[in-house]
C-alpha cells in the first residue's frame, strides 16, 4: 500500500514537473520537379496559420481520424496548391517518425511524401498548377542539399530530417543511389509479375545497392542499408509487398549477425553479399514445396473419401495469372489417379492475364501429357464477368494471393471476390483455397490501411481506342478536362488491380509449410510485427 501511494506520488510530481504535449500526426507533403537536376518546392508559410509563420515548409496538414496518411497527402496538397492526380506523381513515401516542440508543447508524428510535378506533355499543368491559398505568402525551388536544419535557412523544425526520409540521396554514394534509384523504376514499372517475382527483383536491387556502399559497415552503414530496404518495400510496388516484406526481415536477421562480428569491412562486405545469394538461391525452393501441399491436400480431401471409386474429373476455377497456381495445378493432377482436369480461367481485366496463364498450361500439359497417355485436359477461358457461369459444378476455387491479412483476408485481382460468392452461391460444396507462399503474410493492421493500388486509367482506355468502340472518344475527352474549373461534370474510369476477399470465405491456406488455417496466419503476422518493429521501427 505504502509502496502504490509512493509510485502515485511521484508520478504526479513528475507530470507537474513536464509540459503537457498535445499529440498530433501530420503529412509533409514534398513537391519536385521533373528535370535532371530535381529542386524541391518549399512554401513560405503566411501570418494566418497558427505554427510556424513565415517559416518555409511543404504541404503539410493534420491527418483526419477517418484518413490513412495518403488520403491526407492528397487532400492537402489540392486544398493547399490545386494540385491533383493530373498534375503530380506520388513518387515515395518516407518512414514515419516522432518529435517533440517544446517552445509550442506540441509532439508531432510526421508521415512525409515526395510528389514529382508532371510536364506538360504529360498532361499535367506544370508549375502553373502550383496555386497557392491563404496558408502560405510565397513558393520557391530550393536544390535539396541547400536545405538544413537551421535558423539561418528559415525551414519549420525537422525540415531536413522530413526530406530526408523521401530523399535518400544525401545519405547514399552516387553509385548506391543508382542502383536503388534502378529497382525502385523497375518495380514500379512492373505489371505483369507475380509477388513472388517481384519480391526476387527486390532481393536483386539490394544486393545491387550492398555492393555498391563499399563505406565501413558500421552503425551508420547499416542503418543505411535498412533504410534501403525499407524503400524498395514501401516505394516499389507496396500493395504486392507483403512478400518483400517478410523476405527482408529474414534476411536483415542474418545480416545483423555479420554487421556486428569484429572483422574487417571488406570480409564483412563478401559474407553479406554471399548471404544475398544465398537468400535469392533459397526462393527457389518455395514454388515446388507449395505444389507438394496443394498434392496432398487433394489427397487427403478429395481423394480419402473416395479411393475405391475416384471421380472421373478434377473441376477446377482460377482467375488471372499466378505462377504458383499454374504450377501447382499440373502437378497436383499428375499425382491423383483422375483421368480428367476440367481447369476454368476467368482473364481478368485489364491486361487479360488469364489469357497467359491458360496459354501456359496447355503447353506444359502438352510436354507433360503425350496424346497416347490417359489423361485429358479441358481448357475453358472465361471473361472475369463470367464468373456465376464458370462456377457450375466446380470442386475448388483457388487464389493466388498478393497480401494476407492478420485476421486471414486475402487480397488478390480484382474480380476474387465476385468469383468467390458466385461459386459459393451457385455451388456451395466448393472449397475456396488459397495457395501462396507464408511471406505474403502482413503485419497486423485494418485492411482498408492497406496501401491501396490504383492504376493508370489509360491501361483500358487504350484498350477501348483500340478496339474503335463507339463513344470511346467523348469518354476519353471528358476524362481529361474533368478538372478544369470552368466544367460541370466529372469523369472517371478506375482501374483498380486488387480487392479483399473476407477470411470467413477461405477454406484453407496452402503454403509451404503445408496447409494452415486463419489462427495460424494470425501467428504468423504478430511474429512479422515483431521483426518490423525491431529492423525498421527505429530507422
Amino acid at each position: 500500500m505504502y509502496l502504490s501511494s509512493f509510485i502515485t506520488y511521484n508520478r504526479s510530481k513528475m507530470n507537474q514537473s513536464e509540459p503537457e504535449f498535445k499529440q498530433k500526426s501530420v503529412v509533409s507533403s514534398f513537391v519536385c520537379s521533373d528535370a535532371e537536376e530535381v529542386k524541391i518546392a518549399l512554401f513560405r508559410r503566411s501570418e494566418k496559420v497558427s505554427t510556424y509563420q513565415h517559416q518555409l515548409a511543404p504541404i503539410s496538414g493534420s491527418i483526419e481520424s477517418h484518413e490513412i496518411p495518403v488520403a491526407a497527402a492528397w487532400r492537402e496538397l489540392k486544398e493547399e496548391t490545386t494540385l491533383t492526380p493530373r498534375d503530380v506523381d506520388l513518387w515515395r513515401q518516407g518512414k514515419p517518425y516522432t518529435f517533440r516542440d517544446s517552445s509550442i508543447s506540441r509532439q508531432w508524428t510526421i508521415f512525409p511524401f515526395l510528389f514529382r510535378l508532371k510536364n506538360c506533355h504529360e498532361g499535367g499543368r506544370g508549375e502553373g498548377g502550383i496555386q497557392i491559398d491563404w496558408e502560405h505568402e510565397s513558393w520557391q525551388w530550393y536544390n535539396p542539399d541547400t536545405i538544413q536544419d537551421d535558423e539561418e535557412f528559415g525551414g519549420v523544425p525537422r525540415l531536413k530530417e522530413s526530406l530526408r526520409r523521401v530523399w535518400f540521396e544525401s545519405d547514399m554514394n552516387e553509385r548506391a543511389i543508382k542502383a536503388l534509384t534502378t529497382g525502385l523504376a523497375e518495380l514500379k514499372a512492373d505489371h505483369q509479375s507475380g509477388s513472388h517475382e517481384l519480391t526476387s527483383i527486390a532481393l536483386r536491387a539490394f544486393r545491387d545497392v550492398i555492393a555498391q556502399m563499399s563505406e565501413e559497415v558500421d552503425t551508420k552503414w547499416w542503418e543505411t542499408a535498412r533504410m534501403a530496404a525499407w524503400h524498395l518495400w514501401k516505394n516499389g510496388r507496396e500493395s504486392m509487398g507483403a512478400a518483400t516484406l517478410n523476405a527482408f526481415l529474414g534476411l536483415l536477421a542474418d545480416m545483423e549477425e555479420i554487421v556486428h562480428e569484429t572483422l574487417d569491412s571488406e570480409v564483412k562486405l563478401e559474407r553479406l553479399l554471399a548471404l544475398l545469394d544465398h537468400h535469392l538461391d533459397k526462393r527457389k525452393e518455395m514454388p515446388m514445396r507449395i505444389k507438394r501441399s496443394f498434392a496432398a491436400y487433394l489427397q487427403c480431401n478429395f481423394l480419402a473419401t473416395a479411393e475405391s471409386n475416384p471421380p472421373p474429373s478434377l473441376v477446377i476455377l482460377t482467375l488471372s495469372a499466378s505462377s504458383t497456381i499454374r504450377d501447382s495445378i499440373l502437378e497436383a493432377f499428375a499425382s491423383l489417379p483422375i483421368p480428367n482436369l476440367d481447369l476454368r480461367i476467368l482473364e481478368s481485366r485489364p491486361l487479360c492475364e488469364g489469357v497467359n496463364m491458360a496459354s501456359s498450361i496447355l503447353s506444359t500439359f502438352q510436354s507433360r501429357f503425350p496424346s497416347s497417355s490417359d489423361r485429358h485436359l479441358k481448357l475453358t477461358v472465361y471473361t472475369d464477368a463470367s464468373a456465376a457461369l464458370a462456377s457450375k459444378g466446380v470442386g475448388f476455387v483457388l487464389l493466388g494471393a498478393d497480401r494476407i491479412s492478420d485476421s486471414g483476408s486475402v487480397s488478390n485481382k480484382t474480380g476474387s471476390l465476385p468469383t468467390v460468392l458466385s461459386a459459393r452461391h451457385v455451388c456451395p460444396g466448393a472449397k475456396v483455397l488459397v495457395l501462396s507462399e507464408l511471406e505474403k503474410v502482413a503485419e497486423p493492421g485494418a485492411e482498408s490501411n492497406h496501401s491501396h493500388e490504383e492504376n493508370d486509367p489509360k491501361e483500358l482506355v487504350g484498350c477501348w481506342l483500340g478496339s474503335s468502340m463507339k463513344g470511346v472518344k467523348a469518354l476519353s475527352e471528358g476524362i481529361e478536362v474533368a478538372d478544369r474549373d470552368n466544367i460541370n461534370y466529372a469523369v472517371e474510369v478506375k482501374n483498380i488491380y486488387f480487392e479483399w476477399v473476407p477470411a470467413e470465405f477461405i477454406d484453407a491456406y496452402i503454403c509451404e509449410e503445408g496447409t494452415l488455417n486463419a489462427t495460424a496466419i494470425q501467428e504468423k503476422a504478430q511474429q512479422v510485427k515483431q521483426k518490423a518493429d525491431r529492423y525498421f521501427g527505429q530507422l
